[in-house]
């Protein structure tokens, strides 16, 4: 329970960044929407190990969450930019912001899970305490990754559809 109760403060303080990063309560719920996506591989990628879940996995999974959520900012960043600066329409925007951001996604990954490859195989000092953690990354990254891609700029359009709902409700208040 200990553990749930770290990695829920852990997404409590990313939200808080977020909304003090974006200036917007429903936008970091974008960006957050990645999470559970990780979360599945991780679990997954430990079960097919059959590494326990113990606190070097946990350690994987906040590490994990880190880059899940600059993947999914990468995404989201772009596309506000593109629709705010340069007058393009929500699917245009979206399509870009993957197109020209899948890239620099796909290469975190590529470097990142080939980072923690040595790790997860055993090599090093202290592999059964050291192995969990990257096997946990690993599954994450390979979920988040072809998941994220096509998810957040869903989860995207659903948020953006509830602030225009909610901005016209306010402004039909006001009048």
């Amino acid at each position: 329970t200990n553990q749930l109760w770290l990695i829920l403060a852990a997404v409590v303080c990313v939200y808080i960044v977020l909304v003090l990063l974006f200036k917007d309560f429903l936008q970091p719920v974008t960006i957050l929407a990645a999470l559970p996506l990780s979360m599945g591989g991780a679990f997954v990628a430990l079960l097919i190990t059959h590494s326990s879940f113990s606190m070097p996995s946990l350690i994987g999974l906040l590490v994990l969450m880190g880059i899940v959520t600059k993947n999914s900012i990468l995404l989201v960043e772009y596309a506000i930019v593109a629709r705010r600066d340069h007058g393009m329409n929500r699917f245009n925007a979206l399509l870009d912001a993957c197109h020209k951001r899948a890239r620099p996604i796909l290469m975190t990954t590529i470097a990142m899970g080939a980072g923690m490859l040595p790790i997860a195989m055993g090599f090093g000092v202290d592999p059964s305490f050291r192995s969990p953690m990257a096997t946990a990354v690993i599954g994450g990254l390979i979920t988040s990754t072809l998941l994220s891609l096509l998810v957040v700029p869903v989860v995207f359009t659903y948020v953006d559809d509830l602030f225009q709902k909610l901005q016209q409700s306010f402004l039909k208040r006001k009048m």
